[in-house]
């Protein structure tokens, strides 16, 4: 009996073990908790960051307000260059315009001024015909013109010889053509008809 009780009050008196009480707390709280101690630990180390990039002269508000003048800038130098191109292409569609009709207009007075070649010809060619004694006998060669013939390297030309004078007249005489032409680099004089057949030019 008397070691039962010394067994009780060492088990529960003043000399028994020591225990800790601790209060539960749900597991929830305790992730909510560590959350928050995360996230206030992310922003003080962003805070130091953003203070320590500033100390070292080197500010995110100033850098974007850099960008946002650099991609102003950019914007309007766009918008210049495309109206300039604009301005560009409208010159170069007159300048076309305007080559365009020079070409035009240059052909026009191509054709006008053999227009009044040909009709200088034909006045100069009328006037010959009119019978008149201040012109005398004189032999003229109209409207002479070489051509092509069919076979290559081949030639025929043809002209007109008026007399002047009475009309009464005969002329006879022959007609002999003196061609100063270049051949292979070197200057060369053909006679047609030649010599030999010059009486078969006789008319």
């Amino acid at each position: 009996m008397p070691t039962l009780f010394k067994r009780f009050r060492q088990r529960f008196g003043i000399s028994a073990p020591k225990m800790t009480v601790k209060t539960h707390v749900a597991w929830y709280w305790r992730w909510l908790g560590m959350l928050v101690f995360l996230s206030l630990a992310l922003a003080v180390a962003a805070w130091m960051y953003d203070a320590g990039r500033r100390f070292a002269g080197f500010d995110r508000g100033e850098l974007q307000n850099d960008l946002a003048r650099i991609r102003d800038s950019m914007a309007r130098l766009e918008a210049e260059a495309a109206r300039l191109r604009s301005i560009a292409n409208a010159s170069e569609s007159r300048l076309k315009i305007e080559q365009t009709a020079q070409v035009q207009l240059a052909a026009q007075v191509k054709v006008l001024e053999d227009e009044n070649n040909r009709l200088k010809e034909d006045l100069a060619f009328f006037e010959n015909l009119v019978p008149s004694e201040r012109r005398g006998e004189k032999v003229s060669i109209h409207r002479f013109k070489v051509e092509r013939d069919v076979l290559p390297g081949e030639y025929r030309y043809r002209l007109l010889v008026l007399q002047g004078g009475r009309l009464d007249r005969e002329f006879h005489g022959s007609l002999q053509l003196v061609v100063e032409m270049q051949q292979e680099g070197r200057d060369a004089t053909i006679i047609i008809p030649d010599s030999a057949d010059a009486g078969n030019a006789a008319f």
